[in-house]
């Protein structure tokens, strides 16, 4: 996992998503989780960031 997308993911979630995937699905479920509630933002952030480690 890159350091810098995992320290975006945790500053601003959606960054970080964004930075992996680009605007997607994923970007936008993790922008509504961010709004809904910071935590969740950031579990799904990383989750994503995991997921597409390559």
């Amino acid at each position: 996992m890159s350091l810098l997308r995992i320290i975006f993911a945790i500053l601003l979630p959606p960054l970080g998503v964004f930075l992996t995937v680009g605007i997607t699905g994923a970007f936008w479920l993790n922008i509504l989780l961010t709004l809904l509630g910071y935590i969740p933002g950031i579990i799904h952030a990383i989750w994503v960031i995991a997921k597409n480690d390559s």
